[in-house]
């Protein structure tokens, strides 16, 4: 019986490898037909969106590795509507598609999944 995992992503892009890492367990866990989906909160927002230039720190951009989730059939990608609202983006900012939840939706959402990874 599969395990429904949702993998929480809530730090900034750059400054740790956590961002990196959860990008790779989406990646691998896709090539291993695993349910999972994705779920940005906080400054996690950050790494989705569009303008990022990571140039100046002499890191990989995510940007490459996130536009190439359909391509993984990584479809289920959620973002907290509140925390891109205090970051006054919009969908339209993001890199790729991703389904905005809050409230009680987004507690509903979290509580579904059988393992949650947290980065």
């Amino acid at each position: 019986m599969k395990k429904r995992i949702l993998i929480v992503c809530r730090k900034a892009p750059y400054g740790s490898s956590l961002s990196r890492e959860a990008i790779d367990i989406a990646l691998a866990g896709s090539v291993f037909e695993q349910d999972l989906a994705l779920l940005f909160l906080s400054d996690g927002i950050w790494q989705l969106h569009k303008q990022q230039n990571s140039g100046a720190i002499a890191m990989k951009n995510h940007s490459k590795a996130l536009s190439a989730f359909p391509l993984y059939d990584i479809n289920d990608i959620y973002i907290d509507q509140c925390a891109l609202d205090r970051r006054q983006l919009t969908i339209e900012d993001l890199i790729i598609e991703a389904k905005p939840l809050s409230g009680v939706a987004l507690s509903s959402f979290i509580d579904s999944f059988d393992i949650i990874l947290n980065f």
